[in-house]
């Protein structure tokens, strides 16, 4: 990453649900245009992790960064207003709306002017979405809808995109034609983005770097090429004590 200030950082951060430790000790940056991967099994704290860039919970401590600002108690709708955009795990599209109520829905905080440029930016990445444009959002398929989902945040030409288990209920052939373009508009718009997802070897071929998460400490950092050419450091930090089950060879 560059010597530039990161325009995500977590530092020594700690979370807690009531009195269960979550979030323990984390460090993590994403720099502008850089897309990182968060690597985790069920329970790793991943999502706890995108709930607290998005302060849906406060760290008990630590210091939240993003954009050169302290946001550790701002309230979401702060950093959404500064920015922050995130594709939910499994969706969630207006379904009784069109797609292009659904993209006017994320692009809500655009000034009118610049809404025919950001739609016709997200056309240019989903032609398919301009077809569609006028079909309703509950009709599309899975992979579509998917595709929506990212369009509509994209839509509002965000400076950090959080992106949810992407590819949970999606063929591979759908999941491998939009990360692409998620990191095709990362590095021409220099939006940051935060993929957390559990397919290993897809979030190591699209990202830059990844982190590792197991109850939730970060066991594992690094450039993702070297991530993947270690596979037996990276499952074992990945799946703890459980990991010879999964090394073994199979018959």
């Amino acid at each position: 990453m560059n010597a530039v200030a990161p325009l995500l950082q977590l530092e020594a951060v700690d979370t807690y649900y009531g009195q269960i430790h979550i979030l323990q000790g984390v460090n993590l940056a994403v720099g502008e245009g850089e897309l990182v991967c968060l690597l985790g099994g069920n329970a790793s704290g991943k999502s706890t992790t995108l709930k607290t860039i998005l302060g849906i919970v406060s760290p008990r401590n630590g210091v939240v960064r993003f954009g050169g600002e302290e946001i550790t108690r701002r309230p979401t709708a702060h950093r959404i207003a500064r920015g922050l955009a995130i594709v939910p795990e499994n969706r969630r599209v207006f379904a009784p709306m069109s797609v292009l109520e659904n993209l006017e829905m994320g692009a809500y905080l655009r000034p009118k002017a610049d809404l025919k440029e950001e739609f016709e930016r997200v056309y240019g990445l989903f032609p398919l979405l301009y077809e569609r444009r006028k079909q309703l959002a509950g009709t599309l398929s899975g992979g579509e809808q998917q595709m929506l989902a990212v369009g509509r945040a994209l839509a509002r030409h965000p400076k950090l995109l959080l992106l949810d288990e992407l590819s949970l209920g999606l063929a591979p052939i759908i999941v491998e034609r939009l990360l692409p373009v998620v990191r095709q508009y990362a590095e021409e718009s220099g939006c940051g983005v935060v993929l957390v997802e559990q397919h290993i070897e897809l979030a190591l071929t699209i990202a830059s770097r990844g982190y590792v998460l197991s109850h939730g400490e970060i066991v594992l950092r690094g450039d993702a090429g070297e991530l993947r050419r270690n596979q037996e450091l990276l499952i074992s930090s990945y799946f703890g004590e459980h990991a010879a089950r999964f090394a073994e060879p199979r018959p």
